[in-house]
């Protein structure tokens, strides 16, 4: 056997097995699986991890802009007619967020947080400064106070008289740095002068900023990857005691800051929300989106997360009384609110009845600037990109004024709360998918490998046929001179070369 008749047959040998083992390979889904629970082993809440530093310390900026609807008729609004309202905003903070006093519990199945967020302002990105800019608004402390007192004659009107004497009215004018961070409410002060348990300062955003919502106790994903960032209990408690019914009760999902890898386009995911008092947010994947080059699934809430108790049978456990049942697109929120007659919605009542819009003038919903979508890559779970957007809605109580108020809603403010991944987390997450895709495609590298060692197979092959068949054209067989025919031995057959007829 010649040798190139052995490398004929060591490519070929080469060229099956190649490809035999890549098909096999892949067909079994052996790397993926390996490099899949790998990664399942490092994205956990566990200290030396690949995620845990930046679950602690989030490097993506965090921003929340807050727009006022200023009211721009409040004699006609005491008169019966409808409110109407005008956007300003947004004034713009930078929300720095970071995990305190954590703790590994139970075999580093579960870690322990207190999720501490402070606000910086920054003027650059707001369209005015909130220490300057006043805002008429709906007075909520007197319709707190109000609504407390609400089911007694004397009460009220005892109430009535600490607002005269106070010079307390049901729309006030306010600064955004007040409406905001606080300030001290005359009707308030004389409250908390009888109730211990009535502060005398309020705002919106009052004691929240360098403060926290409570011990959150989360999942690591140390026992199954589908676990990981899942919220366990939250201050203490597995379930929440606001509402009517074990499922409106319920604390299901992560608290938006971490998701487990490998999300399938099909699930839904769920965020626990403690500024919505209520049980986990259900969001469905809408499409496919890319950001900074890495691809995305966009979740984002459906319009049954808000919908009526008609619409939703499930939301009828946020009913705080038969008579209390809103609307599709509103959650009453005050259980957890002290009792303050809050309502929350999406921004200009998006996904909500007609006649929540209709009943204000200034309203204008739309999907694009009002819709709350999350960004998640789905191998690795990490938010790429997220808004989340809110309304605060005061409710108000039916009173006689000069007319019975025909208005039950007056909207106060919403807020955009947004991040987009930073660049050099960016960086990482590119280099990690690519570790991921190459050593999950491995298989297909050893058939690619197999094929060109199939193609020169092929054209060895080919060469050697061709080589052998110009051999046996260029040679035939002629006996030697009449003096050798005559050889006592007999007739010798020679091998000589063909003679050419023309020479």
């Amino acid at each position: 056997m010649t040798r190139k008749s052995c490398a004929v047959y060591v490519v070929g040998i080469l060229c099956a097995s190649l490809l035999i083992l890549g098909i096999g390979l892949f067909v079994g889904q052996v790397f993926r699986t390996l490099m899949h629970n790998r990664l399942k082993k490092e994205i956990v809440l566990v200290k030396g991890s690949r995620v845990f530093e930046s679950w602690k310390s989030p490097p993506p900026p965090v921003y929340m802009e807050y727009f006022f609807f200023n009211v721009t008729n409040v004699k006609e609004i005491l008169e019966g007619a409808k409110p109407v309202v005008k956007q300003i905003g947004p004034y713009t903070y930078r929300e720095y967020r970071y995990k305190d006093n954590v703790t590994m519990m139970e075999n580093d199945t579960m870690v322990s947080a207190y999720n501490v967020k402070s606000f910086v302002f920054l003027r650059e990105k707001s369209v005015g400064d909130p220490a300057e800019d006043n805002i008429t608004t709906v007075n909520i402390p007197a319709w707190a106070v109000m609504n407390k007192v609400k089911g007694s004659i004397w009460k009220s009107l005892m109430v009535s008289g600490m607002m005269t004497s106070a010079k307390s009215e049901f729309f006030t004018t306010r600064t955004v740095d007040e409406l905001l961070w606080g300030y001290e409410d005359p009707l308030l002060a004389r409250v908390s002068a009888t109730s211990s348990d009535v502060e005398k300062v309020f705002g919106l955003m009052y004691k929240k900023n360098g403060s926290h919502d409570g011990e959150f106790i989360y999942h690591t994903g140390v026992e199954n990857y589908m676990d990981y960032g899942r919220v366990e209990t939250w201050k203490g408690q597995s379930e929440l005691t606001f509402w009517t019914s074990d499922h409106s009760n319920s604390i299901n999902g992560s608290d938006g800051s971490a998701f487990h890898p490998f999300l399938s386009k099909n699930e839904t995911i769920y965020i626990f929300t403690p500024d919505l008092c209520r049980y986990s947010l259900s969001s469905q994947c809408l499409l496919d989106v890319e950001v900074k080059g890495i691809p995305a699934y966009r979740f984002t809430p459906p319009r049954s997360v808000l919908a009526s108790k008609e619409e939703n049978p499930d939301n009828e456990g946020f009913c705080v009384s038969p008579q209390e049942c809103l609307g599709t697109g509103l959650l009453k929120v005050s259980p957890c609110r002290k009792g303050a007659p809050v309502v929350a919605s999406f921004p200009h009542f998006y996904l909500a009845d007609k006649k929540y819009v209709a009943a204000i003038e200034g309203m204008s919903p739309h999907r694009t600037h009002h819709q709350t979508f999350l960004d998640l890559n789905p191998t690795t779970g990490v938010i790429v990109r997220a808004n989340k957007r809110a309304q605060v809605n005061p409710r108000i109580i039916p009173v006689y004024i000069q007319n019975f108020l025909s208005v039950t809603y007056v909207v106060c403010f919403h807020t955009y709360k947004s991040v987009v991944i930073d660049d050099a987390s960016a960086a990482r997450v590119h280099k990690l998918l690519l570790i991921v895709n190459v050593a999950s495609n491995f298989p297909l590298i050893i058939v690619g490998l197999g094929g060109i060692l199939l193609l020169v197979f092929i054209i060895l092959l080919i060469r050697a046929r061709n080589q052998k068949t110009s051999a046996d054209e260029d040679t035939s067989y002629s006996p030697v001179s009449d003096k050798e025919k005559d050889d006592q031995n007999g007739t010798y057959i020679g091998l000589t070369a063909k003679s050419d007829p023309q020479a």
